[in-house]
């Protein structure tokens, strides 16, 4: 074991287990703790910045912003966050896509990505994978590339790897 397997272990141990949450039944995963250590953050960062090489960071609306600027900052790159409708002011893409209990969508804000940029795809939580499913296919329809999808927690059980077929995904942590 080296000093990041430790890091990302004590990382772990600051993620939160909160029953019934949205809705009686769901067991939610919280990462707060865990981005408000700084040393549970700069093990997290460090990990996911060295998934893939990369140009640019995407983080995805809204836990993925925070990790994904930080991510961007610890590297060198510069980040953009995907929004949720009606958030930009001038959008070059969108993309519709389907959840577990509804539909979503995710707008690329215009003038961010050039065409062959290697893209780091972070997100918080990987769950069924229409989030991030969505983010890379609205990265690709910029014609950029998506070097990885990189995020800090998959929950296993949900099996959103399935729903992201050929996709170069990334995670840290796994329950």
């Amino acid at each position: 074991m080296d000093e990041t397997d430790g890091a990302l272990r004590e990382a772990a141990a600051l993620v939160r287990e909160v029953p019934d949450f949205p809705e009686p039944g769901v067991l939610f995963r919280d990462i707060g703790p865990m981005l408000a250590s700084g040393p549970a953050l700069g093990a997290v960062v460090s990990a996911l910045g060295r998934s893939a090489e990369f140009d640019v960071v995407a983080g995805v609306e809204a836990r993925g912003f925070l990790v994904g600027a930080a991510v961007a900052q610890a590297f060198g790159t510069g980040v953009i966050g995907l929004r949720k409708p009606g958030k930009l002011p001038a959008v070059a893409d969108r993309i519709d896509y389907a959840l577990e209990y509804g539909t979503a969508a995710l707008e690329l804000p215009a003038d961010t990505l050039r065409a062959g940029q290697r893209v780091l795809v972070v997100d918080d939580v990987l769950a069924t994978g229409g989030t991030l499913g969505a983010a890379c296919s609205l990265v690709r329809q910029s014609g950029a590339e998506v070097a990885a999808a990189a995020v800090v927690l998959e929950l296993t059980a949900l099996r959103g790897r399935r729903n992201l077929p050929g996709e170069p995904v990334e995670a840290l942590l796994q329950v």
